[in-house]
């Protein structure tokens, strides 16, 4: 099984900044791609951004881009998820994903086998 360690998440003023770091056990066709999901009380697990191992190939959720970026450290077996120009509604536990899948669904929560235990994100006004 694929363990997913994350960190990073903490209490931050609108318009702050957070990075996020998500540590895989391994680097393998059984985790083709990672993805971030978060979700907040009440409300549905939403997609935030995803990206692939090999290439480094990202995709964001409609309210993120522009805001969030993703990247990889290959070598650490670790995706980031850099987090700028936060608003209260960013506030959520954050998730790390993974999986075999490689078909186009990245923002399905469906898709991804191995979850990490989740790191809340608050953003004050």
């Amino acid at each position: 099984q694929v363990q997913l360690v994350e960190s990073g998440g903490g209490l931050v003023q609108a318009g702050g900044s957070l990075r996020l770091s998500c540590a895989a056990s391994e680097r393998t066709l059984r985790s083709r791609r990672m993805g971030w999901f978060r979700q907040a009380p009440g409300k549905e697990r939403e997609f935030v951004a995803a990206i692939y191992w090999s290439g480094g190939t990202t995709y964001y959720a409609d309210s993120v881009k522009g805001r969030f970026t993703a990247s990889r450290d290959n070598a650490k077996n670790t995706v980031y998820l850099q987090m700028n120009s936060l608003k209260p509604e960013d506030t959520a536990v954050y998730r790390c994903a993974t999986g075999p899948s490689d078909r186009p669904y990245y923002a399905r929560a469906a898709e991804y086998l191995y979850w990490g235990q989740g790191t809340q994100v608050t953003v004050s006004s």
